[in-house]
C-alpha cells in the first residue's frame, strides 16, 4: 500500500498546526517532485523555522516556479519576496535584490495582494528609515496599513502601524511612536497574525526600545517574546534574535558572564540568517569581556566589525587605559561616521565625554554632553536622560564646579538604579565621591567610594587601582618618574591647574598626603612612565 498520501496529509496537518518539526520531517519523507506548489511553500516555511536556511531557499525557489506553472503569479511573487528577504538578512545583497526585483516584475498587473505590501516594506519603508527620512517613511507605512485594510490582511495592518511608529520615534515623537508600536502588538498578543509577522513585530519593537534606551519597555517585550516563542516546538531564527536582545539586557544589568554565554550561543548560527544580529551578538560578547578586563575583547570587537557592526564606542573604551589620545581620535571619528542620526550618535557621545575628560580634552566633552542633553530632551526616555545627566555631571566636575555637579550626579545615579544598571550607577558613585570630596564632605565621599567598590567587586568589573581613571594613572606614573606639575602638563598637553587637580584626586583616592608616598604607591603597583 502506498503510504505517501498519509505522509503528505500528516505534513500538511502539522504545518497548519505550526508544528514545524513534524511538518518538516513528514515533508522530507516525500520526494520533492511529488509536492504541489502549496506543499513546496509549506515545506520551505517549516524548514525555515528550524533554521535550515539553504533548504528553505531551495524549496522557496521551487515553489516560485511551481506557482508560475500553475498560473498563480501572486503566490510566486510572495515566494520571491521571501527569498529576497532571507538573502538580504544573511548579507547577500546582490541576490536578495535580484529576487526582490523578480517579485516586483511578477506582480506587474496583478491585483493588490499581501506581496505588494511586503514589497513596500522592503523597498520603501526600511530604506527611508535607514536613510533618516522619517516623514517619507510615515507615508509609506500608512500606505501599507491602508492596503492591509483593503485586502483584509491584519499582518500588513500591524506592520504598517509598527513602521509608522518607528518613523515617528525617529522623528522625535517618541510618545506617539511608541503608542503605535504598542497598538500593533495588540494583534500579536491576540493571536491574529501569522507567526512570521508576529516575530517580525516583536523584533522591530524591541530593537526600537533599545535604540531609544527605553530599557523598562524593552525588558517587558523581551519577556513577552520569550513567552511567545515557548509556544512553538522550534523557532530557530526568532529565538536567536530574541537571545541577542536578552543578552543586551544582561549587559546593562551587570550580568556579564550570562550576557556573553547568551550571545555566544547564537552568534555563529545567525551568520546564515541575520548577519546584523550576528554582529550585534559579537559586540555584546566584546563588551562583556571588556568590562571584566578580558583582553580577548579585542578579538570579539573584530568579529563584530567583520560583520558590519561599528565596534565603537567599545573599542575606544578598551583602548583608553593604554592610549588616551588614540581613544579620543577613534571615538571622534565614530561620531563623525554616525552622521546626523541623534540616536545613533548618543551612545558614542556618552563615551566621548568619558574618554575626552580622561584624556584632558574638555572642550570635546562639553560639546558631546551638550548634544546628549539635546537628544534626551527630544526623545525623553529614561535611559537617555540618565546618560545625559551623567555626562553633564562629569563635565561640571571636570570644570571644578562640584556644587553644580552634585545634584545632577545624584539624579543620574538614581535613574541608573531605577532600571537596574549597577555598573553605570557605580560609575556615577565614583563621580559623586569626587564632588563630595571637592566640597570638603569626606564622609559622604568615602560612602560613595565604598558603594562603588562593592558594586565593582560583585560584578567582577575590571577597574584601575583604587578607582583611578586612565588619565590619573598617567599622571601618577609621571609623578613617580619625578616630574613636576609643569613637566607633567607639557608631557600630557594639559594645564598646570588640571595637573594639580588630578594630583589632588589621586592623593584622596590612594590615601596619601605627599608625593613621596604617592611614588612608593606607584612603584609598588608597577605604575611607571614608559617614555
Amino acid at each position: 500500500m502506498d503510504e505517501r498520501p498519509d505522509v503528505l496529509g500528516r505534513a500538511r496537518q502539522a504545518h497548519r498546526a505550526q508544528d514545524w518539526v513534524a511538518a518538516a520531517a513528514h515533508f522530507d519523507a516525500v520526494a520533492t517532485e511529488l509536492l504541489t506548489a502549496d506543499d513546496l511553500a509549506a515545506h520551505a516555511d517549516a524548514v525555515w523555522w528550524l533554521g535550515r536556511v539553504d533548504d528553505n531557499l531551495r524549496l522557496e525557489a521551487a515553489a516560485c516556479e511551481a506557482f508560475l506553472a500553475d498560473a498563480r503569479p501572486a503566490d510566486a511573487a510572495w515566494a520571491a519576496v521571501r527569498i529576497g528577504l532571507f538573502l538580504l538578512g544573511r548579507g547577500d545583497e546582490p541576490q536578495g535584490l535580484g529576487w526582490i526585483g523578480k517579485a516586483a516584475r511578477l506582480l506587474d498587473g496583478v491585483p493588490e495582494c499581501h506581496a505588494h505590501g511586503f514589497l513596500l516594506l522592503l523597498t520603501r519603508l526600511e530604506p527611508t528609515l535607514q536613510a533618516g527620512r522619517p516623514a517619507e517613511a510615515v507615508e509609506v507605512a500608512r500606505r501599507v496599513r491602508e492596503l492591509g485594510h483593503r485586502i483584509g490582511r491584519p499582518d500588513l495592518v500591524a506592520l504598517g502601524l509598527n513602521g509608522e511608529g518607528r518613523a515617528l520615534v525617529k522623528a522625535g515623537h517618541v510618545v506617539d511612536g511608541l503608542a503605535l508600536l504598542d497598538e500593533a502588538m495588540v494583534a500579536v498578543l491576540d493571536g491574529r497574525l501569522t507567526p512570521f509577522a508576529s516575530g517580525s513585530l516583536y523584533c522591530h519593537t524591541i530593537a526600537t526600545c533599545h535604540e531609544v534606551a527605553d530599557l523598562r519597555r524593552m525588558a517587558r517585550w523581551v519577556d513577552l517574546t520569550e513567552r511567545w516563542l515557548a509556544g512553538f516546538p522550534a523557532a530557530a531564527l526568532f529565538g536567536g534574535l530574541c537571545a541577542v536582545h536578552r543578552a543586551q539586557l544582561h549587559l546593562v544589568r551587570g550580568e556579564w558572564a550570562e550576557a556573553e554565554r547568551t550571545a555566544s550561543a547564537v552568534a555563529d548560527a545567525l551568520d546564515a540568517t541575520r548577519v546584523d544580529y550576528a554582529a550585534e551578538a559579537w559586540y555584546v560578547v566584546a563588551e562583556a569581556r571588556r568590562l571584566r578586563g578580558d583582553p580577548s575583547a579585542a578579538d570579539a570587537y573584530d568579529e563584530a566589525h567583520a560583520r558590519g557592526r561599528d565596534p565603537q564606542p567599545g573599542r575606544a573604551l578598551l583602548r583608553l587605559p593604554s592610549d588616551p589620545a588614540g581613544a579620543v581620535a577613534a571615538v571622534r571619528a565614530a561620531v563623525a561616521a554616525a552622521g546626523a542620526d541623534p540616536l545613533r550618535r548618543a551612545p558614542l557621545c556618552a563615551a566621548l565625554v568619558e574618554i575626552a575628560i580622561a584624556a584632558g580634552h574638555l572642550d570635546d566633552a562639553v560639546r558631546a554632553a551638550t548634544e546628549i542633553e539635546a537628544t534626551a530632551s527630544t526623545y525623553a526616555t529614561s535611559g537617555l536622560q540618565a546618560m545625559a545627566a551623567t555626562a553633564r555631571g562629569a563635565v561640571l566636575l571636570a570644570q571644578d564646579r562640584a556644587a553644580d555637579a552634585l545634584p545632577v550626579l545624584r539624579d543620574a545615579c538614581l535613574r541608573w538604579r531605577e532600571f537596574h544598571a549597577p555598573h553605570d550607577a557605580a560609575g556615577t558613585c565614583v563621580l559623586l565621591s569626587r564632588a563630595y570630596r571637592a566640597l570638603g564632605d569626606d564622609v559622604s565621599a568615602d560612602a560613595e567610594t565604598a558603594q562603588a567598590k562593592a558594586t565593582y567587586a560583585r560584578l567582577g568589573a575590571h577597574q584601575p587601582p583604587d578607582g583611578l581613571t586612565p588619565r590619573e594613572c598617567e599622571v601618577l606614573a609621571l609623578v613617580a618618574a619625578g616630574r613636576s606639575n609643569r613637566e607633567i602638563g607639557e608631557a600630557l598637553f594639559i594645564s598646570d591647574r588640571t595637573v594639580a587637580r588630578h594630583v589632588t584626586n589621586i592623593f584622596h583616592k590612594i590615601g596619601v598626603t605627599s608625593r613621596t608616598q604617592a611614588v612608593r604607591y606607584a612603584l609598588d603597583r608597577g605604575l611607571t612612565a614608559t617614555g
